[in-house]
């Protein structure tokens, strides 16, 4: 019973890893872009639903569907105002500059709200268990792990089955052929870079009645779903699906039976590994291959 309740948790874990990784894969594979804010707008997505809350009196439910629209258009804006004058520089120029985005949300949400952790309870409807067989576990929990398996399987879809899903796949996985072949890749780097805002907002909510809200919750995880991405191969949505569902079972599993400092560093560890055996990520594509 507690390998079951650890796994589903790991799962659950995995599903938050999972859809900010494909977020920031999309945003790499399509701009070329290391978006370090990414973790700053996961952070606000859960402010944002404690604004709502306690300032508006508006649901969880409200914030759920408002937040990742009102920061997707955000993200919109900032990739033709900001990013997009960076792009023909070095990666780098656009690294620090996301990097500087999020010092400044932090410090923003700072000033509002301090660095004390705000509660937020769990939904109505969603705040007891669910018998699962073997054993009970939170509703809620239950809730996010269906909701980030919707997800991802919908992105899924309209990248492999859509024309524009498809287009903007080519623009992701052979940037250089689908140009020289006419397509106008550049229509969707805005609509795509505000999409992996999007997500990053929405685990900001659904992670709201689950962490902790305060400004840094973000740059405790950032770190953590580079690495996954790096791990499922840069710029593969697949892999970065795959490899989040992955490390949170393989977090979860660790720190229930492994020392505190395995269960801290196995994710780097497993990096490492992996990038010795295939630099390019598990399903990265390799340089110069077809």
């Amino acid at each position: 019973m507690g390998l079951l309740t650890h796994t589903v948790n790991g799962l659950v874990g995995g599903g938050f890893y999972a859809l900010l990784a494909l977020g920031l894969a999309v945003i790499f594979g399509l701009l070329r872009v290391v978006n370090f804010a990414h973790g700053a707008f996961y952070m606000l997505g859960a402010v944002g639903a404690f604004f709502l809350l306690d300032s508006l009196g508006l649901s969880f439910w409200v914030a759920l569907a408002v937040v990742p629209v009102v920061l997707g258009l955000l993200g919109v804006a900032l990739e033709r105002t900001v990013v997009r004058r960076l792009a023909a520089l070095d990666p780098l120029y656009n690294f620090l500059l996301t990097f500087g985005l999020t010092l400044i949300l932090q410090d923003a949400v700072k000033s509002r709200y301090g660095t004390q952790s705000k509660p937020y309870g769990a939904p109505a409807g969603l705040g007891g268990t669910v018998d699962l067989g073997a054993f009970d576990f939170p509703a809620y929990r239950v809730f996010v792990l269906a909701v980030a398996v919707a997800l991802c399987a919908v992105v899924w879809w309209v990248l492999a089955r859509t024309r524009v899903g498809m287009v903007v796949r080519a623009g992701i996985e052979r940037p250089e052929l689908t140009r020289a072949l006419g397509i106008d890749v550049g229509r969707w780097i805005a609509p795509v870079f505000g999409f992996g805002v999007a997500l990053a907002a929405l685990a900001g909510v659904l992670a709201a009645p689950v962490r902790a809200v305060n400004p840094l919750m973000g740059g405790d995880l950032i770190i953590g779903v580079f690495a996954v991405v790096v791990i499922g191969g840069l710029g593969s949505v697949f892999g970065s699906v795959a490899a989040g569902f992955a490390i949170g079972l393989l977090q979860a599993w660790s720190e229930a039976y492994a020392p505190p400092l395995l269960a801290q560093t196995l994710i780097f560890l497993v990096m490492a590994l992996v990038l010795l055996v295939r630099p390019a990520g598990l399903f990265g594509r390799e340089e110069g291959t077809a």
